[in-house]
């Protein structure tokens, strides 16, 4: 994520949109057809002090000021916004994204044990000794998830639809194994508080970049995929057809940019 721009994975995108204008038209055409597709949109700290989008079917905000680490000071007036979406489609008329990382031992924070908190945490990796390992990474991920869920500002947090934010722009690790584990630590911190859903954001290329082929075992299998990448409405109902990022996943949402704002698309 980069100050006032989108969430393109890093990359500044230009845009003569047909079709779409201004923020308060997110219920667009289908190409070639009359029929009113209710459209989603993601806001996160690059939109604070900017005129939120109206109209909204659902809304998806992010917690974190681009990094794992922080918060996004406008994240109440935000989920606000989204609690207040028309709710038109399947989707939560309101779910959160936060951002991840594995930046091992370079982070500010990495940890020396299997503890966090002072609460023993199980560890499918073993133990943790301060060291670049799935072990630590599985730990690490699972205190960021701990701190989302709980330092961040987020009332209920167990009513929402979590969405794991995963881009190559953040720190990762050249380990695959380990930055799996690291996701896989958020994921059972969020079971341990029975969030309503997760769910993992990227592109093919990225999450293949960052984590590839998961595990037969990995808690990652299975959830559902909302890709990024495209660049208009019809790109973004084609990218439905798309392969999950997991083994048993299922696309549920896609992303396509308009007016410098992130539209979300339904597939389900």
């Amino acid at each position: 994520m980069q100050t006032n721009y989108i969430r393109t994975f890093g990359v500044v995108i230009a845009i003569m949109v047909i079709g779409l204008t201004g923020f308060g038209n997110v219920l667009a055409a289908k190409p070639g057809s009359a029929t009113a597709v209710p459209i989603g949109n993601d806001i996160s700290w690059p939109q604070c002090n900017k005129p939120y989008p109206t109209g909204q079917a659902f809304g998806i905000v992010g917690l974190n000021n681009g990094l794992a680490n922080n918060t996004n000071p406008c994240f109440e007036s935000q989920l606000a916004w989204a609690q207040q979406s028309k709710g038109t489609t399947p989707q939560d008329k309101a779910a959160i994204y936060v951002n991840t990382a594995n930046p091992a031992l370079a982070g500010s924070y990495w940890p020396s044990d299997n503890t966090y908190n002072g609460v023993t945490i199980n560890n499918p990796y073993g133990t943790c000794r301060h060291d670049n390992t799935p072990a630590c990474a599985y730990i690490y991920g699972y205190a960021k998830a701990n701190d989302d869920a709980t330092i961040r500002g987020v009332i209920s947090p167990s009513s929402y639809m979590w969405w794991l934010d995963v881009e190559t722009m953040n720190s990762w690790e050249p380990n695959k194994e380990a930055n799996a584990a690291d996701l896989e630590g958020m994921v059972a911190y969020f079971k341990t508080i029975n969030v309503k859903g997760i769910g993992i954001y990227s592109t093919g290329y990225q999450w293949g970049q960052i984590v590839g082929k998961t595990s037969d075992t990995s808690s990652l299998n299975g959830l559902p995929s909302w890709l990024a990448g495209a660049s208009s409405q019809k790109g973004a109902i084609a990218n439905c057809a798309l392969p999950p990022l997991t083994t048993g996943g299922k696309v549920t949402l896609t992303q396509y940019v308009a007016n410098r704002l992130d539209y979300n698309y339904s597939c389900i």
